[in-house]
């Protein structure tokens, strides 16, 4: 079949184009950059980010082995101890395993999938800069000896005593909450960018291996994120106003935080792990120089991983004394997560044994990471057998094995991926010298590190020790331990030197260096309008298998070569088949969302000192500019219907509904609310079914509230979908009178919601039961608060002609927020009004 091109135009006009796109798509100079929102800048800020995260925590962690090298050490006080393994955790798990992930993905997806940008660039910066604040905010307070001291997982209930922490697991709990803000914009941006920015022909069984996992884990950090959000929420409610979500004298229970931090924290191991067997999955290929054998498997391996990871949180709670049939189960689900991993490693191995596999440096890294990994499964499956991990259980047996997990599966492959993409954005190659040589430092001082661990938690080193007695036997592990530590990072400091050293000798290594198969490759380093053309793939391996894709692409004979629009523009594309739908105008460069950030993490930063004011003043700040944000930057009319694209095509440039990426991302983000939802309800019935009496005979809300509630907030999206209707059939002035109608009745609803515990004298203080019932209400009002804003901003759009029955796009997100909106308010008052009436 011939592929589809356009004309060969003469060199001028090819110049010309060439001008006008980098025009159009030019990074600001000076202190402006920073306010530049390409992928390729937010991606290596992240990443720089990211990196300078993790060099911090590993400094903690070798303070930490210097505290242990030999017994009876005081280098390092118990407190100070406290902070740094505290910091050392949080900082690998949140400020680098997740993000560095978020900057390669964010980085590499547009060129990977053959698109100019993905759809939301103004999100993704905005995500960084709540990153970057946030991080900074939660890792400085070591330096003012207010770090959390209590452990990453933060444990009641001792983390939840203000008097033996501080205010550190405040820092905690509210800076983490600001960082989970970046990962879920990112999940956002990584969904709908994969699913709906391909390039024409891209059909969804053709997209690059490393798209399909980072599609996976976006999705899972939408249902893992957000109960830690939830968890999060009651946690610092107990901390800063006492109700006692975790308090046993007053009906709470501290498993409940393990529950919610669990179904977030085994899922974040294959939230790290995945995006790394990505990497491979695209080194792999490239130096066997054959496609991947067992696409599908992988992919369908992928996903299983991806799913059974949900079903192993009370993998951790093995010892807290739960039920003989829960620890039967998740041991089973444990050991059952083997067999999607292990398909994923033996389609490398056929696929390396199928081919001729080039040895190089990103190969060692990989292969040498894959080994530590296995060990670690090896371990894992150990610890997932119930009597084994009583006995294993919090020493320095599971520290091994979760470092052989986490390194051998993240950090060695993301090494891997470091020497084999930096031609990508640079033009030139790594040492493979200094490679090598800190390869082979790294893994042999991993190993020395961490595999003389497992000796020590068998011979029962607990683990979160500062000191220990000499007549322990620990002693000379821990000091083997300690000398493998230090050759470790004198490895990893090595890649480092190697990245950043000065290049001006190195010689050019071309666009593809490694005769790479998928479109990455096609990257131009100086420029940053992503394709030249926007291409028509026909395989998984396009530069493999068109010859000529290169060459037409810079030629500019596919799609949108030009810019004569004067704005930045990508291309939608189907979910499926990957065939065009719409020209995407997509935000540039903008002070807003670095605003919106700061304004955001003033209200993070002020909260956690309690600094009301402050707080009010910022969340009033951070709603303005959002609001300045989508009024100028969103679902704005264009001055044509279509745009002609080239190949004698044209797209409309304005869609709304599910066509829309607007429409998809407030989806996915309802989805990621929903499930901190769930997570709160679960907690409610949680409650609910460890007590006999739930209530403690303490008054509910009543039922005669919660209904009414319900009931207006059921009329009041009626009356959504009665506007959206009007509006559909353009009757402008009905259409509003049903929008405002549907404002009040949610003003009479978020009222209602309140009145029913508020009249009834729950006091959350007292007991667990007043303190959830209030919880679910507060959660709903404010969702209905959110709904009344968005109610407004679509009537204000609609005076200002700018909402119609051609340009609905806010009317539409609008009724698909209140379609969860509803559901919220139903599930929320029949749970708070029915239930205790029914025992």
């Amino acid at each position: 079949m011939t592929p589809k091109l356009g004309p060969l135009l003469p060199a001028e006009e090819r110049e010309a184009q060439e001008k006008r796109l980098r025009d159009v798509w030019r990074t600001p100079g000076g202190w402006r950059y920073w306010t530049s929102v390409n992928n390729s800048e937010i991606g290596l800020w992240y990443g720089c980010a990211a990196f300078i995260f993790m060099l911090f925590a590993g400094a903690l962690a070798l303070l930490i082995r210097l505290q242990l090298a030999v017994p009876e050490n005081t280098f390092l006080s118990a407190n100070f101890f406290n902070q740094a393994f505290t910091l050392h955790g949080t900082v690998m798990m949140f400020l680098f395993a997740v993000p560095i992930f978020e900057a390669v993905a964010i980085f590499l997806l547009p060129s990977m999938l053959g698109a100019r940008e993905l759809p939301f660039p103004r999100l993704s910066a905005f995500g960084f800069w709540s990153f970057a604040l946030g991080g900074v905010f939660v890792c400085g307070s070591i330096f003012f000896g207010a770090a959390p001291n209590s452990g990453w997982f933060m444990y009641p209930p001792l983390a939840t005593d203000k008097e033996q922490t501080g205010i550190g697991a405040d820092i905690w709990l509210l800076g983490l909450s600001f960082i989970e803000v970046a990962s879920i914009a990112a999940a956002v941006e990584l969904i709908v960018g994969i699913m709906k920015c391909r390039a024409p022909g891209m059909r969804v069984n053709m997209m690059p291996l490393f798209a399909w996992y980072l599609l996976i884990v976006a999705g899972m950090i939408l249902f893992a994120f957000p109960p830690l959000i939830a968890g999060d929420l009651l946690f610092e409610m107990q901390r800063m106003f006492d109700w006692p979500f975790f308090d046993a004298s007053r009906g709470g229970d501290p498993l409940l935080w393990q529950h919610l931090f669990w179904i977030f924290g085994h899922p974040e191991v294959y939230i790290i792990f995945l995006p790394a067997i990505a990497l491979m999955a695209m080194i792999v290929p490239t130096f066997s120089q054959r496609p991947i054998v067992g696409y599908s498997w992988i992919v369908l391996a992928a996903v299983g991983t991806g799913f059974l990871s949900f079903g192993l949180w009370v993998h951790h709670m093995f010892t807290t004394g739960l039920p003989q049939i829960s620890l039967a189960f998740f041991s089973a689900a444990s050991e059952a997560v083997v067999i999607p991993t292990g398909v994923q490693i033996f389609v490398f191995i056929a696929t390396m044994l199928a081919g001729r596999v080039i040895f190089s440096v990103p190969m060692l890294f990989g292969a040498g990471g894959l080994a530590i990994f296995i060990i670690g499964g090896l371990t894992g499956v150990m610890v997932a057998l119930v009597p084994f991990d009583w006995q294993a259980h919090d020493t320095y047996f599971v520290v091994a094995h979760l470092h052989y997990v986490l390194i051998g599966g993240m950090l060695f492959p993301v090494t891997a991926g470091i020497y084999y993409f930096y031609p990508f954005f640079s033009g030139k190659k790594l040492s493979d010298g200094l490679g090598k040589v800190a390869f082979w430092l790294m893994f042999v001082g991993f190993n020395l590190a961490f595999f003389p661990m497992h000796f020590a938690g068998l011979r029962g080193m607990p683990r979160r020790v500062f000191s220990y007695p000499a007549e322990m036997g620990w002693d000379w592990f821990n000091l083997i331990s300690t000398v493998g530590a230090f050759i470790f990072a004198a490895g990893f400091l090595s890649v480092v030197f190697d990245v950043v050293r000065p290049k001006t000798k190195v010689p050019p290594c071309g666009q593809n260096p490694w005769n790479a198969g998928t479109m990455e490759w096609l990257n131009q380093p100086e420029e940053s309008w992503g394709m030249r053309s926007i291409p028509i793939v026909e395989s998984r391996y396009p530069l493999w298998d068109q010859p000529d894709l290169r060459q037409n692409i810079e030629d500019g004979r596919y799609y949108l070569a030009d810019a004569e629009t004067g704005h930045r523009e990508t291309l939608v594309t189907s979910v499926l088949d990957g065939k065009p739908l719409q020209v995407l105008r997509v935000g540039g460069s903008s002070y807003i969302t670095m605003g919106a950030a700061f304004l955001l993490g003033g209200v993070f930063i002020a909260l956690t000192f309690e600094w009301w004011l402050v707080t009010i003043l910022c969340g009033i700040g951070t709603l303005i500019a959002i609001l300045y944000w989508l009024w100028t930057g969103t679902a704005q009319v264009p001055e044509t219907e279509n745009r002609q694209v080239g190949l004698g095509e044209s797209y409309p440039l304005y869609v709304s509904g599910p066509a829309s990426v607007g429409w998809w991302a407030m989806f996915i983000t309802m989805v990621g609310d929903g499930t901190a939802f769930a997570s709160l309800v679960f907690g409610y019935f949680f409650y609910w079914t460890i007590h006999d009496d739930f209530t403690a005979g303490l008054a509910g809300p009543g039922l005669a509230w919660p209904l009414l509630a319900a009931a207006l907030f059921l009329t009041a999206w009626l009356l959504m979908l009665g506007a959206r209707f009007l509006n559909n059939r353009n009757q402008v002035l009905p259409m509003r009178l049903s929008l405002g109608l549907s404002f009040l009745i949610t003003i009479g609803g978020l009222l209602a919601g309140l009145m029913g515990p508020y009249v009834h004298s729950m006091q959350p203080t007292l007991h667990v039961y007043p303190a959830t019932v209030w919880i679910l209400a507060i959660w709903t009002s404010v969702h209905a608060l959110v709904a009344l804003i968005m109610q407004a901003y679509c009537l204000a759009r609609s005076f200002a002609g700018y909402l119609t029955s051609d340009y609905d796009q806010d009317l539409c997100n609008t009724v698909l927020y209140w379609h969860f909106m509803a559901f919220t308010a139903v599930v929320t008052y029949l749970t708070i009004g029915l239930f205790p009436e029914l025992r």
